[in-house]
């Protein structure tokens, strides 16, 4: 069943899970990447909340079954690690608790609740230390921060018209002389309209010049590859640029060329919400974020653009011309999939 924001017999109501049965339970083990209870409550807390803004105000049931499945799951996961724990006092060199098994089913996203989520007790024996949990990344604000998406979040079908009527805007304008006269097309943008996840890039090339689409030319066949390794696809995020004409000869825009498409890309992004933008580059996370600071400064945290998520990467065509940047990347993507809990 999908989740929905009309409801029927068989879903239930995203604001009223804070009274959800207490009999509902988290898994002791998934294949998230979570490492403990608290995380998995926060991260389903955080998903839910996006769901809501996105328009989405109703989940499926939990079905009896499938709660009763989790708990015996839990239940025989308990039972194991009371009966491995020995009830004499610990030794003098005392081994971690084996965290194999905090990798190894799903969660159930329907059946959680952030507010009020009943958790069983883990045995608490003096010879089974289990190791503690790593802290979540930080979210600094460099700029917005505190300062929620004004207005509320528009319908699915109101988003497309609203995106729609802005893009014949954007083909129209001719404030920037020397990109209007050079350019093939005007490129707005593609996507889901109700994305968890924006991907933020610079300026059209010269295959998105010809084709009117974001990142089609050998940058976005690796930004698309990207998106992949993540466990996502392409119609699942929203793509766009800071500037929607191709500067002549590829160079980076300029400050005037940024500033008048400012109104534009943010927009865009207040008529989205994402709960993740994800900026490639440093035009892109400078003209966001309004900082000069570098990439190297910005990345491997998150900021904040009213209630977005920021994330900070290199371009694909910087990975293109530089390689050995690649694990860099593949580092701060993966930061991104444990908080987003891909």
């Amino acid at each position: 069943m999908p989740w929905r924001r009309e409801r029927d017999e068989n879903s239930v109501l995203i604001s009223n899970l804070s009274q959800s049965s207490p009999n509902s339970t988290v898994p002791p083990a998934n294949e998230g990447g979570f490492r403990s209870a608290d995380e998995i409550i926060e991260a389903t807390g955080e998903l839910l909340g996006h769901l809501q803004r996105s328009g989405i105000r109703f989940v499926p049931q939990p079905s009896d079954a499938g709660v009763a499945d989790w708990n015996e799951a839990f239940s025989v996961a308990e039972e194991t690690t009371t009966a491995d724990s020995p009830s004499h006092a610990a030794p003098t060199n005392v081994a971690p608790a084996n965290e194999a098994a905090a990798n190894t089913a799903p969660i159930d996203g329907s059946v959680v609740n952030a507010a009020n989520v009943a958790v069983p007790a883990v045995p608490n024996t003096a010879a089974t230390v289990a190791p503690a949990a790593p802290a979540r990344p930080s979210v600094v604000a460099v700029s917005g921060g505190s300062n929620p998406y004004a207005g509320e979040s528009l319908p699915i079908a109101d988003r497309v018209a609203a995106l729609d009527s802005l893009a014949q805007t954007v083909a129209g304008c001719t404030q920037c002389k020397a990109l209007a006269s050079c350019r093939t097309q005007t490129v707005f943008g593609e996507g889901s309209p109700a994305p968890r996840f924006v991907f933020f890039g610079e300026a059209p090339g010269a295959d998105e010049d010809k084709s009117g689409r974001p990142f089609v030319g050998k940058a976005g066949q690796l930004l698309t590859k990207m998106i992949e390794a993540i466990h996502l696809k392409r119609e699942d995020v929203y793509l766009m640029n800071t500037v929607k004409c191709r500067p002549p000869g590829n160079r980076n825009p300029e400050p005037g060329e940024v500033a008048n498409c400012r109104g534009f890309f943010e927009t865009q992004l207040q008529t989205l919400r994402p709960e993740y933008i994800i900026c490639l580059g440093a035009v892109s996370s400078q003209a966001l974020l309004q900082t000069k600071l570098s990439i190297g400064r910005l990345r491997q945290k998150f900021h904040e653009y009213h209630d977005s998520k920021v994330l900070v990467i290199y371009h694909p065509a910087y990975l293109l011309r530089n390689p050995d940047a690649k694990k860099a990347a593949w580092a701060d993507l993966q930061m991104l999939m444990k908080d987003a809990g891909l």
